[in-house]
């Protein structure tokens, strides 16, 4: 198993057939492996040998694609960089990695000297922007022409494929090792359940492409010759365009990004009739915003994809005729994919039966080598072969998983354990809720109560009261919301995270001004 072997079937089957379509710049399979030998070859002779990690700071393009091919093809290691962080999380993933070469574009260009400053191992940045080469790197494009090609060093197995570091929203980030047969494990796994992509499909790269769910159906494509079709970061209008102009079948977005998109005119006035699938994973999504989307997008099927960087992306899924029989499995995160065994244990790691809340684990082919340069960190993720996600939750007697909460975003009110994506559920249910976000709060007599973070539809009003009094039908009396804070906006991560942490600091620090 390795990452570039897709290539070399499509190459092989369909050489004219179109790859990648980023802009007015469209590829065939055979111009994009002509181009990613290339690079490869320009990568060898700028020192990158076997096993050099390469990293990439950039938005999405074709020109990421190529460079995903390309460093295992010069049998090296990919590093990407998260593009919402500062240069200083940036120097630190770099330095942590031993990143020697760095790919970034025009956006980030501007970043190069405080990246240097705090790290001094950055030999090589090349530029793979459209404006000028900046001055200190070198050009994507000149790379790619004055490389001769080299054959393919077929890196993969159990060879370290990437490194891709969490977010960083409980300290600093971990790099996750996955190796090319993680990798491609869980791709064959989440394609033998044909609930995703499949012969001719476009996808369409909204999600960032650093990051491991949009990562995922990019493995996806490349093994089944499909096209791949690039915007540059996720936008509503932008994305509504695209998937008209291009034909595209199929999509990843996670929740924040299905509920601009379907609260977007552009859902409206856009023919989306030829959007075939939404995955969509990352964080719990509220039931009223899932059955939103899909009365907004009545032809698209909709899959739930659970899973994490640890376990190169897919765990369970909830396909599209488990969404379409609705009732209660809309709440489920699905069964376990064919490619793993997915179980839930108590504190001392022991299987609880169904219907009793435990932390869930998993295990199979797609569970990570470990965590760079961390071991005692990974022996505590890793035991005898069994991912402990840091997630809580119960199956039901069909194995359908129910995630009720992250182990730190769960609140402890009064003793009793409140499940924040519970409540946020009911909250979401609100008429004049558009998104919201619930985290404990520090309180003298509760030692924490549930705080509600609302962004509320235009036009709309909601006051505690009334939100109290709508919950409360819902789920006991202890759960519902002790404050309510409406904003404009959830502040969000890269990959489309609420970042609970941030709301959570802020009240912990106006407690203690």
């Amino acid at each position: 198993m390795y990452l570039t072997q897709g290539l070399h079937r499509s190459v092989q089957q369909t050489p004219r057939e179109t790859m990648t379509i980023c802009g007015e710049r469209t590829r065939t399979f055979a111009e994009v492996a002509d181009r990613v030998a290339r690079l490869a070859g320009g990568l060898q002779g700028l020192g990158v040998g076997s096993g050099d990690r390469v990293g990439i700071l950039a938005l999405n393009s074709d020109r990421y694609h190529e460079y995903l091919l390309a460093v295992p093809w010069a049998d090296a290691v990919l590093t990407p960089v998260n593009i919402r962080w500062s240069p200083a999380e940036v120097a630190y993933a770099l330095e942590d990695s031993g990143t020697s070469v760095l790919f970034v574009d025009d956006l980030f260009a501007a970043a190069l000297p405080a990246i240097r400053d705090r790290y001094d191992g950055l030999r090589t940045v090349v530029h793979l922007g459209d404006g000028p080469t900046p001055e200190g790197t070198l050009s994507y494009e000149s790379l790619v022409a004055d490389a001769a090609p080299v054959p393919d060093a077929r890196r993969g197995g159990d060879q370290l494929a990437g490194i891709f570091y969490t977010g960083g929203t409980t300290g600093l980030p971990k790099g996750v090792m996955l190796s090319h047969a993680n990798m491609v494990s869980q791709n064959l796994g989440f394609m033998a359940s044909r609930a995703f992509l499949g012969p001719g499909t476009r996808f369409l790269h909204a999600a960032p492409m650093f990051h491991l769910a949009d990562l995922a159906g990019w493995g996806g494509q490349v093994l089944l010759g499909g096209t791949h079709v690039m915007v540059p970061a996720f936008d509503p209008a932008a994305v509504a365009a695209a998937i008209e102009e291009h034909g595209v079948t199929d999509v990843l977005l996670v929740p924040t990004m299905i509920q601009m998109l379907v609260d977007h005119p552009a859902a409206k006035e856009r023919d989306l009739g030829c959007l075939e699938r939404v995955v969509y994973g990352a964080s719990t999504i509220a039931e009223a915003l899932l059955r939103r989307a899909m009365d907004t997008l009545p032809s698209t099927s909709f899959v739930q994809g659970y899973g994490m960087t640890e376990l190169a992306a897919v765990a369970t899924i909830l396909g599209a005729e488990e969404h379409r029989a609705g009732g209660p499995l809309l709440r489920s995160a699905g069964r376990a994919a064919p490619h793993v065994e997915l179980r839930i244990v108590d504190d001392g790691g022991r299987e609880v039966p169904p219907g009793v809340v435990g932390e869930v684990t998993v295990a199979g082919p797609n569970v990570m080598l470990g965590y760079w340069n961390r071991p005692e960190e990974t022996a505590a993720a890793l035991r005898d072969g069994w991912m402990h996600t840091g997630d809580v939750g119960h199956v039901d007697e069909e194995g359908y998983l129910y995630i009720v909460d992250r182990l730190k975003d769960m609140i402890v009110s009064g003793g009793e354990n409140v499940y924040s994506a519970e409540v946020e559920n009911a909250v979401a249910s609100h008429p004049s809720v558009a998104a919201c976000a619930v985290v404990g709060v520090p309180d003298d007599a509760w030692g924490e109560r549930v705080h509600a973070v609302v962004v509320c539809k235009p036009g709309a009003t909601l006051t505690l009261d009334e939100l109290r009094r709508h919950v409360r039908s819902l789920i006991a009396s202890y759960k519902t919301p002790q404050g309510l804070e409406i904003v404009e906006a959830l502040p969000i991560s890269a990959a489309g995270k609420v970042l609970k942490r941030e709301l959570r600091d802020r009240h912990r620090a106006e407690g203690e001004a």
